[in-house]
């Protein structure tokens, strides 16, 4: 299982950069980067701003150094560069299929998950004051918030119907010696299922990608 595990680390890698990008406004101090307004890249008529990037890549990184503490070193660093710049990019190629697939997303399921947000609760409930304060605190107007919110909700939607194509793998042509207890074979199947989803969410993305002009300006991330 182990062995299994450490073969598809890409997928784990890939998704634990989604969560990270799902808070990319949240604020964690001001980022000390010079050129964060010039353009990192370009994915079709979108621009992805230097102040963007650096401030996701702040998040990752946070996140991967409390992970891997001294053991992350400079490889890790530049590969998580590039990492950050590939997972805003996926997140623009997928926001603009899901456009031209007529995806949308009402306005109650934009209220519901912003309501159900445990960041905007008090006592377990949403507090529009805590939401307001929240916002403040970190330099986000409520427009801005939203219409990122209303992004992330339609990518989000978007990876589902692209995943929801991926069949469930016949555990039965699983090796013999990798079968185990009903935990440990449904834990396999998830594995499996899930890295068919990665597959097919990326090779889908690369067909959008040859669809679009996109244009990458790395010396501003070295």
């Amino acid at each position: 299982m182990l062995k299994l595990m450490r073969k598809h680390q890409k997928f784990f890698y890939i998704f634990f950069i989604i969560i990270i990008l799902s808070f990319i406004y949240w604020g964690v101090g001001t980022v000390d980067k010079t050129g964060k307004l010039e353009i990192v890249a370009e994915v079709g008529k979108y621009k992805i701003t230097g102040e963007e990037y650096w401030e996701t890549y702040e998040r990752a990184y946070r996140f991967y150094r409390e992970i891997f503490r001294d053991k992350f070193d400079e490889k890790m660093e530049k590969d998580l560069k590039e990492k950050v710049l590939d997972s805003l990019i996926t997140e623009q190629v997928l926001f603009i299929a899901a456009k031209d697939a007529g995806i949308v997303l009402t306005d109650k399921e934009l209220q519901e998950s912003i309501m159900n947000d445990p960041a905007f609760m008090k006592n377990g409930v949403f507090d529009k004051q805590v939401y307001l304060n929240r916002l403040r605190l970190n330099r986000i107007t409520p427009e801005q918030f939203e219409n990122s919110k209303q992004k992330e909700l339609i990518v989000l939607k978007m990876r589902h119907l692209i995943e929801e194509s991926v069949d469930v793998p016949d555990i039965g042509s699983v090796p013999e010696q990798l079968s185990g207890d009903e935990r440990s074979t449904k834990m396999l199947t998830d594995v499996l299922l899930n890295d068919r989803k990665e597959r097919a969410l990326r090779s889908y993305i690369e067909g959008i990608k040859k669809e679009l002009k996109i244009k990458i300006n790395r010396d501003l991330i070295s």
